[in-house]
């Protein structure tokens, strides 16, 4: 009651209670009246959820003063990123892109929003997520939930067969946001994708070494890549007795094994989806197998259920070649055979898999929103779950196809989000300073009367290639030019005074160590790329 009653002062405060009582129409008064009436019933979150809309209500009848008052909010799910936290983002996009080339990708661009029906039916009970915009001259148009289905409606359209290709692009959903853990409703997914028709597996096999190359290049702690077929799941749901027709929803159950624990998993299959509780039982004794490898694989291609189903025989036989490449790629101490793993759309047709964090989660860092109780984040620990994921989807280009020409397709999304908020709070914990810009050199003036000697250096170090700033000002201190090197990380500073004018020099100054050398200007831009090339 002690928190309820803060909740509610800080209500009545923030909105100026008889004004804004006095200036509201009817029913937004009968608004406040129900908060002020059902207060004692409601949570924290929900009081602060309805403060949040009085507030908007404030802002839309004007301050004190009758002008308009701005929400300065982003909306929920959303986030503004700060110079620091840009630098880590381009960081990690760096390192995922040059693994993307380094394993011959090319890269492609599509539009933000498609035609809706090109998105629904993709995605299973995830469809609901789908942000759907207004009628906009007869086109109805959906935001793109993923980068997959815009790839394959690219190849149908453009009738490509072969390529492969990255694509790194921001995707939209509908979904409840849980900012501490990387989850947003607009957020980056980074794509990697080989369609074409190869021998089985071989590509299969270089997206997972790619997710191992990255997530061991980011040095985000230790992690496991899961892997499973989705004919193994469907050949597992037939012999376990569930009917055809659910074997999607099924899936789309088992493959919360990550977030709960089977018993849940178990009563939603049987009280919500209506599967008699000797066949979930079935179910339960196969995902809740120890995650293996090639052995594994080969255990289940014995078992006197399982080896009834094609289906599933050919996804056991697929998992064997697969881990044998893997042994190849010196990849499988990260590589576990799990039946649990399920992954919910429907696209996909073989090989599926997803890469968890295995270490433990560290503290949150709130976002702004998230501090003042709108953003609708969670408290605890960091549990940033699955970072990458994807599988063999060979039947979706076909959908898009007039003539239904299947393009075999296999790829891997990184889950740029889930890692930049790994990496953000890295930082915050690390005494490592993060810089912001990449400027190598400060041209700076020991003494007055120098901006357009100043202004000329920079000029010709631009000219050379050379990242380099100067002081907006006149006649700056040369304190002030040495300091703001040390709060932005410049490495060097480029000196001119009245003595260094006369000997065609410029005195060079390491900001670290204070070490200054006098240097030809005709040679400065060599000298400035040689030390920051060596740093």
């Amino acid at each position: 009651m002690a928190a309820l009653g803060l909740t509610y002062a800080r209500l009545c405060a923030g909105l100026n209670f008889t004004r804004v009582c006095n200036g509201l129409a009817g029913r937004h008064t009968g608004l406040l009246m129900h908060l002020t009436r059902s207060a004692s019933g409601m949570t924290i979150a929900q009081i602060d959820e309805e403060v949040a809309k009085l507030l908007q209500l404030k802002a839309q009848i004007g301050g004190d003063d009758g002008k308009h008052v701005f929400v300065l909010k982003t909306p929920k799910g959303t986030r503004d990123y700060n110079p620091k936290q840009m630098a880590i983002r381009e960081k990690v996009f760096n390192t995922i892109i040059s693994c993307f080339k380094r394993h011959g990708a090319e890269t492609i661009d599509t539009p933000v929003f498609e035609l809706k029906e090109t998105l629904t039916g993709k995605y299973g009970e995830d469809s609901k997520l789908i942000y759907d915009l207004k009628d906009q001259g007869g086109e109805l148009l959906s935001l793109r939930y993923d980068l997959t289905v815009p790839f394959a409606r690219y190849l149908a359209m453009n009738k490509i067969t072969n390529i492969k290709r990255y694509h790194i692009a921001k995707v939209y959903r509908r979904d409840n946001p849980a900012m501490t853990r990387g989850r947003y409703r607009e957020f980056y997914q980074c794509d990697f994708d080989i369609a074409g028709q190869y021998d089985p597996m071989i590509p299969d096999a270089e997206c997972l070494r790619i997710v191992y190359e990255i997530l061991s290049e980011l040095e985000l702690g230790d992690f496991r890549i899961k892997v499973n077929d989705r004919r193994i799941l469907d050949g597992m749901f037939a012999v376990c007795g569930v009917p055809d027709d659910k074997f999607r929803t099924i899936c789309s159950s088992v493959d919360k094994l990550d977030k709960m624990p089977w018993e849940e998993v178990k009563n939603e299959i049987v009280k919500e989806k209506g599967l008699p509780e000797e066949v979930a039982d079935q179910i339960g004794e196969y995902v809740n197998m120890q995650a293996g490898g090639m052995e594994l694989a080969e255990q289940l291609l014995q078992d006197p259920k399982l080896s009834k189903s094609k289906a599933a025989c050919a996804g056991l036989t697929d998992i064997k070649l697969l881990f044998s490449f893997l042994q190849l790629f010196k990849v499988t101490d990260k590589v576990v055979f799990d039946l649990s793993l399920a992954r919910g759309l429907d696209y996909y047709t073989g090989v599926i898999y997803e890469a968890i964090l295995t270490q433990a989660g560290v503290a949150p860092i709130p976002t702004p929103q998230e501090a003042n109780g709108s953003a609708g984040g969670d408290d605890g620990p960091v549990s940033v779950g699955s970072v990458a994921g994807g599988g063999r989807y060979d039947g979706l280009v076909g959908m898009f196809d007039p003539k239904g020409r299947k393009v075999p397709c296999v790829g891997v999304s990184i889950g740029i989000e889930r890692i930049f908020s790994i990496m953000e709070q890295k930082a915050e914990t690390s005494a490592e300073k993060v810089r912001t810009t990449e400027t190598q050199v400060m041209v700076a003036s020991a003494q007055k009367n120098l901006l357009e000697e100043r202004l000329k250096l920079t000029s010709e170090l631009w000219e050379g290639g050379i990242k380099a700033e100067v002081m907006y000002k006149r006649n700056p201190k040369l304190l002030s030019q040495l300091q703001h090197c040390e709060d932005t990380g410049i490495p060097l500073v480029a000196i001119l005074g009245e003595q260094e004018l006369c000997d065609g020099v410029v005195k060079l100054r390491n900001v670290a160590t204070r070490e200054e050398v006098d240097v030809s200007r005709a040679d400065l831009v060599e000298e400035i790329k040689r030390r920051t090339l060596q740093s």
